[in-house]
């Protein structure tokens, strides 16, 4: 089935990109960039996201590995939003 008529890619194309970056590397995260590249391949119109995002979801090999979930809640031991800056934004004189 056709998913991206702008580029011509079918959901076999998805399927087996996906398929490749993880055999390739089994630590990725895999996004629907990634799969554009991945096919030589870039987003044009972006009316195919949709149906895109749904047939990567399709795949049982999209799964994150277990250590890169959660990555967002794990850093919430600095309360008050300091990223370790001066408290001016100016460089000093």
């Amino acid at each position: 089935m056709i998913v991206c008529h702008c580029m011509g890619i079918s959901d076999r194309d998805i399927h087996a990109a996906i398929d490749w970056m993880r055999q390739s590397d089994p630590q990725t995260i895999i996004t629907p960039g990634k799969i554009y590249h991945a096919l030589g391949k870039a987003a044009d119109c972006g009316g195919c996201m949709p149906l895109f995002l749904q047939t990567m979801r399709r795949n049982d090999n999209l799964e994150v590995p277990m250590h890169l979930r959660d990555l967002r809640g794990r850093g919430k031991s600095q309360e008050g939003g300091y990223e370790g800056r001066r408290e001016s934004h100016r460089v000093p004189q």
